[in-house]
């Protein structure tokens, strides 16, 4: 009985990882690599790159500046209508990608809620890199703000409790003992949101358009480029598998070290026998 268990089991995991990694191989099976590498020349290729590694680089710091506090305090307070606030960061992850861009455009737009008052300071945030920039923001910031309440609410309760005995105050707590305790899952939360941020097409393509050099990051370069060019589409594809997985590995691995000037809460080795 045991075996079968196992035997279903893996041949469940094996089914599914097949599924998930056969899509990448194919990509990678139609591109010859000197092809892939001689795309880094292209001018569509080029600017796609620079456009979607600049304007997530902006959007993932200003999620990651604003979720954490806005996830410590979630996680930390308990106040009527709190489910309610989780409901609303939750609900962007069940909207279509079209509908945010919709919605940014009727808030952020030249005719929008606020498109007059910006106007007046001449501010135009429609398709420019800015709304690139409000669009990966918007759907990634969700992923990050929920795993980092998950991260926080993962602290044990005691060591908070500790630190206030010790005098700590609330910001020594939040940076010496919250921030290194839940450095591990605000990593992978981190790591999830910029990664679904790269992968935006839907909110940028009706918030931002898709102009080269401008607001047309990866994705949108592989769907201009799908009618015109195949080879080209799949040689974009591949380096944005490359770019994410890459983006990926440095945040696993070294995420998070701009935490480690904070003295983490280490066990203190005994010298007694």
């Amino acid at each position: 009985m045991r075996a079968l268990f196992t035997a279903v089991f893996a041949l469940a995991a094996a089914v599914a990882f097949t599924f998930l990694l056969l899509p990448l191989v194919a990509i990678f099976l139609r591109v010859p690599v000197g092809h892939l590498f001689a795309q880094l020349g292209d001018p569509v290729t080029r600017d796609a790159l620079l456009v979607s590694l600049k304007t997530s680089a902006i959007a993932h710091a200003c999620v990651v500046a604003f979720g954490t506090p806005t996830a410590y305090l979630l996680a930390r307070q308990r106040f009527s209508g709190r489910g309610a606030v989780l409901t609303l960061v939750e609900l962007p992850l069940v909207l279509p990608p079209a509908v945010a861009g919709i919605g940014l455009l009727a808030a952020f737009g030249r005719f929008g809620l606020l498109g007059g008052t910006l106007d007046a300071f001449g501010i135009q945030i429609g398709f420019t890199q800015a709304a690139v920039v409000l669009a990966v923001a918007f759907v990634e910031s969700p992923f990050y703000v929920r795993g980092a309440v998950a991260a926080f609410e993962a602290v044990d309760e005691n060591l908070f409790a500790a630190a206030r005995t010790l005098g700590a105050g609330p910001w020594r707590i939040f940076l010496r003992v919250a921030l290194p305790l839940a450095a591990g899952g605000l990593g992978a939360a981190s790591a999830l949101a910029l990664a679904r941020g790269l992968g935006e097409f839907g909110a940028t393509i009706i918030f931002a358009g898709s102009l080269q050099g401008v607001t047309q990051t990866l994705p949108l370069a592989i769907y201009s480029q799908f009618d015109q060019n195949l080879d080209v589409a799949l040689a974009i594809s591949a380096l944005f598998i490359l770019v994410g997985a890459a983006i990926l590995v440095a945040l696993k691995v070294f995420g998070w070290l701009r935490f480690s000037w904070i003295s983490p809460l280490r066990p203190v080795t005994s010298t007694s026998s």
